[in-house]
């Protein structure tokens, strides 16, 4: 495979030998390789990783849609040529490592690995995505093979959000926990020219966690908590209100919700003044009360400045920070037109977003005292985290090969979940599901850039994106070599059902970029 004579700019959307360990340097023929053009980008800090981690509760990871890039939906994509996958050097492996008697489940008496699972990030827009990944062998047992388009948006040219990894992942469960990615190792082809030919990734992730349980806070706790976090109102009385507000303060449970703005609005009453506006605000006066309206930003630049002082305004501004969760919750209704204010998120050095922020606009009103008050008790939730130590350790990972020929049976295993073309649907995504078949050379899609894949008859749908392609695959061990990741899902004969998987040709340049992520340290996370 020769990268450098495929750079063209078009817009997207054997034997195994020469064994060795991570860390300890190949034999000569496999250095001979050509060095890869490696893109590092940072994930997020290890300071944000419990948060993340929380992020994921069961109920997301359940309604969280697979992840397809527009035209990995294509359907009817038609053999148009031959990829010519060809090695760039001697082949070459490196060992797996199992993990005890661990067990994904069976599935027609095949043992499922419990290094494979799902990829969970946030797209462009702030909606729950996943796709399949696996665990593979790495010197700090911290690495994750997936799709290079299940970590990196080469609409946004920046990687996907809140990327977890979840082994064994079934029908909402983390059964190993779940790990936080730390940063993605690429072929800078894919995240430059968005070439499908060098669509695969390593993501080193932190240590796991596990969701131990859900803990109710007072306010100020809650405050405080660091980690994942969340709220839920229920209405009250009035009277229950000024119990609650009278016991707990301002610190406490308890909130009051601004008045109705649909109630009917009135003229400013000729009488008030700097020293009877407290009056209105707190009880009314002469059936009249003044309160708060939200508008937007731009009707509230339109109103008269004064007060400022309390709730004694005639506009005023507040600011609050918010949990990513709310953040990515008000970005939709915002969307929806739904969220009047403005949102923001401040990014550290390395652009990763550390911290979010509502602004929320209100402008004095006029309204009538027999306006309807609403009162709400608010809980205060943290999610309990617990470190589950390092990937490799808690469920083993898959070796990995390169520069293979074609021609080689291989499983592949994944979370399909898509709907053929004809509207078909066998799978529901929440199992892991495989395929056996024979490498050989993919159809050619020029869409994608993909004219060096190769890829196994399979009925997978999109979803199975990221799943790995294991080459000498032993059930009793549930381990084999990677050779592959799932790239594309084609309909290559036009009959309205998907009926072939490709991966991008793993070579020299690959492993190179394997190597790199596989000596990475991820550090500790914070105590």
């Amino acid at each position: 495979m020769n990268s450098r004579a495929k750079r063209l700019v078009l817009p997207l959307g054997g034997a195994l030998v020469a064994t060795t360990m991570i860390g300890v340097p190949l034999a000569s023929a496999a250095q001979a390789a050509p060095q890869p053009d490696i893109k590092s980008s940072a994930l997020t800090s290890s300071g944000n990783a419990k948060a993340i981690a929380g992020y994921w509760t069961s109920s997301k990871l359940k309604s969280a849609k697979s992840y397809v890039a527009d035209s990995t939906v294509s359907a009817k994509l038609t053999k148009t040529g031959a990829a010519k996958a060809a090695a760039d050097g001697k082949p070459g492996t490196i060992a797996p490592t199992g993990e005890g008697g661990k067990s994904a489940g069976r599935s027609k008496n095949l043992n499922l690995p419990i290094t494979v699972g799902k990829v969970f990030f946030l797209d462009d827009k702030g909606q729950e995505r996943w796709c399949s990944g696996s665990s593979i062998q790495s010197k700090y047992r911290n690495l994750v093979a997936t799709a290079a388009h299940c970590v990196y948006d080469t609409d946004t040219n920046k990687p996907f959000s809140n990327f977890v990894f979840i082994p064994g992942y079934y029908q909402g469960k983390a059964p190993w926990g779940i790990y936080v990615g730390a940063k993605v190792n690429t072929h800078d082809d894919f995240t430059v020219f968005e070439d499908y030919d060098y669509d695969y990734a390593f993501v080193n992730v932190y240590n796991g966690f596990k969701q131990t349980g859900v803990k109710e806070v007072n306010r100020s706790e809650y405050e405080a908590a660091k980690g994942f976090k969340y709220t839920e109102d229920k209405a009250i009385s009035k009277s229950e209100f000024e119990a609650g507000y009278e016991k707990y303060g301002e610190l406490g449970p308890y909130w009051k919700k601004a008045a109705d703005p649909t109630v009917e609005t009135v003229a400013k009453p000729a009488d008030v003044t700097s020293k009877n506006v407290d009056e209105y605000i707190a009880t009314g006066k002469n059936g009249v009360k003044l309160t708060a309206a939200e508008v937007v930003e731009s009707v509230y630049a339109k109103a008269p400045s004064g007060f400022e002082n309390g709730n004694k305004f005639e506009r005023k501004t507040v600011k609050t920070p918010i949990s990513q969760e709310e953040y990515a919750r008000l970005l939709k209704e915002k969307g929806n037109g739904n969220f009047l204010g403005k949102l923001e998120a401040t990014k550290d050095a390395n652009g990763t977003e550390i911290a979010w922020f509502k602004t929320q606009y209100f402008v004095k009103k006029w309204v009538k005292t027999t306006v309807k008050e609403l009162y709400f008790h608010t809980k205060y939730f943290v999610v309990l985290m617990a470190d589950s130590g390092r990937l490799g350790d808690n469920v083993g990972g898959q070796g990995f090969t390169w520069n293979q020929k074609l021609g080689k049976k291989v499983f592949t295993f994944g979370y399909p979940t898509s709907a053929h073309p004809d509207g078909n649907k066998p799978y529901s995504g929440h199992t892991m599901k495989w395929c056996y078949g024979t490498t050989g050379a993919a159809p050619v899609v020029s869409a994608f850039k993909a004219e060096e894949q190769q890829a196994i008859k399979c009925a997978f749908t999109p979803g199975a994106s990221g799943g790995p392609f294991l080459l000498q695959y032993k059930s009793s061990t549930r381990t084999g070599y990677l050779n592959g990741v799932v790239s594309l899902t084609i309909d290559s004969d036009k009959n309205n059902r998907y009926d072939r998987v490709t991966t991008p040709y793993f070579n020299g340049e690959t492993y190179g970029i394997y190597k790199h992520a596989a000596n990475l340290w991820t550090g500790k996370l914070p105590g």
